[in-house]
């Protein structure tokens, strides 16, 4: 897959994490994550915890074929969080991760939270996703749940109140 597409091109649903492609997916992210974070700074859920009753977790597919997943998680007062966002290695640059992520920000502002935010690395690998994040009013902020900022860490976020 080549070229940016719209958000729209792209359908976004709930996922319950059977499908082997999103499967398979999660655990090249999971691999990742181990491969390029200190091992006590691995933050993102496994399948188990992303069908935990205060996430939902969504899959976004172009004419059937996975594309992107992300899920949403609560984390009580107002607040959530991005966690598990990965596009597929074929649709990445395509504008996939990008819908996904719009998708979890309207998600989010349309339960009434009023604040969103996401842990990150600060390895070169990030830095795309930092980028996207950013482009679209996550800045970086203070650490929240139980993260600690250090030279590998850093948090984002951003109030989703008007």
């Amino acid at each position: 897959m080549s070229g940016k597409l719209p958000p729209a091109a792209f359908s976004i649903a709930p996922d319950p994490l059977t499908d082997p492609a999103v499967l398979s997916l999660l655990e090249r992210h999971l691999e990742e994550m181990h491969r390029c974070s200190p091992a006590c700074k691995v933050h993102a859920l496994d399948a188990e915890r992303l069908r935990e009753p205060n996430v939902t977790f969504y899959a976004a597919r172009r004419e059937g074929e996975l594309a992107a997943v992300g899920a949403l998680k609560r984390l009580g007062g107002g607040m959530g969080e991005i966690k598990s966002m990965r596009a597929a290695d074929a649709w990445r640059g395509t504008g996939a991760g990008e819908a996904i992520l719009l998708h979890l920000i309207a998600t989010a502002r349309a339960e009434g939270l009023r604040w969103l935010g996401l842990e990150t690395g600060r390895h070169e690998v990030f830095e795309p996703a930092q980028r996207l994040y950013a482009k679209h009013g996550f800045a970086p902020c203070e650490a929240y749940a139980d993260y600690v900022l250090d030279d590998f860490s850093m948090c984002m976020g951003m109030a989703l109140a008007d």
